[in-house]
């Protein structure tokens, strides 16, 4: 079979301009009439891609409207490299294997196209375009009409002369590429929507591609099998920081946002269909939800806890679970640092107070941080840079931890949860949600604080038994408290919210905003975003939390072939075996495992049959089977 030729057009297709619309905003940046000029050469533009007027005589009529010159030319060349469609710059590696098999075929200008051409791998002779004349000053003066490319009908004229061998398969967004299927000289025709969709050019085409993913996809060649990302649906829900968005659209994924959280039942009905769930803490994601998920690949959590998805659930039907475990960690440590202070020194009653009209100025109840002991309970990402910066302040550092952890500076670990209690002036959750983390502070453990001493609860809200501590405010046990999490919160703004603490004295309740931070949640979008992109693209499972850990590079001139399956005897054996019996030759290949889960990364040559591996499908313990190119 002889592998197709193609041939793609420059302007909206190749790069997201049109190059005269460009050099319109150069040459006439300081024309009195710019704006109209601008609008002239647009509407010639249009009028030439949608057919309604011969490409030669809208050539013609730009040109002279433009008053070009060399240095217009030259800047714009600078910059073409920049200009580069999305899904042309993430396969970059199709045109330079391939680039025996490509043609640049544009209207357009060859010394702006060739900088391009060149990066993509392309060889001069395979730019088909026009050539500029310039006079003795360097004023362009028309392009080369000898060339067929300057008058209509001339793309096709142009493909004849090549006499090229096997099907030629045209890739483009105007009127003169879809002629070429037209006249005969293509043998299919794909209306390229990436950047501009024409009605017209639409309804000629073989084919609509809104990305270079999916003209590949539908050929079968180079990114053969791989499915187009744009195919790919994403539903992110409560309103995760736009750096996400712009991040996984920029790769060519489809992205649908909702700003608040869905109950179970909604959830259900939203997710089908959906490849990739992104959520924050409100949404949970439980056994039900995923057996009714039926191409879910991949959940981010854009937070730090995972505890709202049921792993188990999740791992049995391998979708890969992510989080950002460290994005948000020192904004939820300002925020402690500054709750303590502010309780310290009775600011939010004093606050309330002035707010009426009371003037209360007195130091009774108001102390310094500085010498004071500080309990962490959880010395994790959180607790211990609390530790450190609690220090600077001049604290003393006390923390529990069912892990061994690493004192940092002079902190000092306590052999258990009572002892810390017993000397800390102010004591601070920062343990994650698992369920045997339910209510480990209570009314006992309130009893073993020091009288008067405060409480901070940043980390879960079932941790705290709310009703307890309570009950320790109203009696003075507890000198105050400070309190971002609670059992059941409200999921949306618009929900009312309630709390046995709301009303207290000398306790600071906010909503969940630890992590709050412009920064952190820009930072946690960035790092979930790269981590699905990591294992979308390339299988990687860092940090994913319920899968075999596995960091990979990125897949060159081969493809992967990824397969999640029980953890249970022989499989790996059977694995190769299917391998070897479909003809393959492995490259590389990985193995991790996990108490359930084993995960295999095998990298073959490109050349195999695509039905021999169904088999792949079908081995025993097979959860979930994906190739990448």
């Amino acid at each position: 079979m002889i592998s197709p030729v193609f041939i793609f057009d420059f302007d909206s297709t190749l790069v997201r301009i049109e190059t005269l619309e460009a050099l319109a905003d150069l040459a006439l940046k300081d024309a009195p009439d710019a704006a109209e000029r601008k609008a002239r050469i647009a509407a010639l533009t249009d009028d030439a891609m949608n057919g309604r007027i011969g490409f030669g005589e809208a050539l013609k009529q730009r040109l002279d409207l433009l008053a070009l010159r060399r240095e217009h030319v030259e800047a714009l060349t600078d910059r073409i490299l920049d200009e580069a469609t999305v899904s042309i710059r993430r396969n970059v590696d199709f045109f330079q294997r391939n680039a025996e098999r490509i043609y640049i075929l544009s209207g357009g200008f060859r010394e702006v196209i060739a900088p391009l051409a060149e990066r993509l791998g392309l060889a001069a002779h395979h730019v088909l375009a026009n050539d500029l004349i310039y006079d003795d000053e360097g004023r362009v003066t028309g392009v080369d009409t000898a060339n067929p490319l300057s008058r209509e009908n001339g793309k096709p004229e142009v493909i004849r002369a090549l006499n090229l061998e096997g099907p030629v398969v045209m890739v483009g967004d105007g009127w003169t590429d879809a002629e070429v299927k037209l006249n005969g000289a293509a043998d299919r025709f794909y209306a390229f929507t990436e950047i501009v969709r024409r009605d017209k050019v639409v309804e000629a085409a073989d084919a609509v591609a809104a990305s270079l993913d999916e003209v590949l996809y539908a050929e079968g060649v180079a990114g053969r099998w791989s499915y187009p990302r744009n195919r790919i649906r994403m539903l992110l829900l409560e309103n995760v920081h736009p750096a996400a968005v712009e991040r996984l659209e920029e790769a060519g994924y489809s992205v649908e946002t909702m700003k608040g959280a869905l109950d179970e039942d909604d959830l259900i009905e939203a997710i089908k269909g959906v490849h990739v769930l992104g959520i924050r803490s409100k949404t949970n994601v439980s056994r039900k939800v995923l057996d009714a998920a039926d191409r879910l690949m991949a959940v981010a959590a854009f937070c730090i806890g995972t505890n709202q998805v049921d792993l188990d659930a999740a791992a049995d039907k391998g979708v890969a679970v992510f989080n950002a475990p460290y994005s948000n960690t020192r904004s939820v440590v300002e925020l402690a640092i500054g709750m303590m202070i502010v309780l310290m020194r009775d600011v939010a009653d004093k606050s309330r107070e002035m707010h009426k009209g009371k003037w209360n100025k007195s130091a009774t109840g108001s102390r310094e941080v500085r010498g004071k002991t500080l309990g962490i309970v959880g010395y994790g990402a959180i607790g211990s840079q609390l530790s450190v910066l609690a220090e600077n302040l001049g604290m003393r550092v006390l923390f529990y931890d069912l892990s061994e952890r690493l004192a940092l500076g002079n902190a000092r670990r306590m052999r258990s949860l009572d002892a810390l209690l017993a000397e800390a002036d102010v004591v601070t959750m920062h343990v994650d949600g698992r369920k045997d983390n339910t209510a480990i502070i209570g009314a006992d453990q309130f009893a073993r604080m020091k009288p008067g001493a405060l409480f901070l609860n940043l980390s879960r809200g079932h941790v705290v038994d709310v009703d307890a501590m309570a009950a320790a405010l109203k009696s003075g046990r507890l000198g105050g408290a400070a309190v971002d999490v609670f059992p059941e919160e409200p999921r949306t703004n618009a929900d009312p919210f309630d709390s046995p603490l709301v009303g207290l004295d000398k306790t600071i309740l906010t909503p969940h905003i630890g992590g709050s931070t412009e920064e952190a949640q820009e930072a946690i979008a960035e790092f979930a975003a790269e981590r699905l992109l990591g294992y979308l693209n390339r299988g990687d499972t860092t940090f994913c939390v319920n899968l075999p850990n596995v960091q990979l590079a990125e897949v060159t001139r081969a493809h992967r072939l990824l397969h999640i399956h029980r953890n249970q005897p022989g499989v790996l054996a059977e694995l190769n075996r299917a391998l070897s019996d479909a003809g393959l030759n492995i490259l590389g290949q990985h193995l991790k495992t996990d108490e359930r889960t084993g995960y295999v990364i095998t990298d073959v040559d490109r050349d195999y049959d695509r039905e021999a591996l169904t088999a792949l499908k079908q081995l025993p313990g097979t959860i979930r089977f994906r190739r990448l190119h």
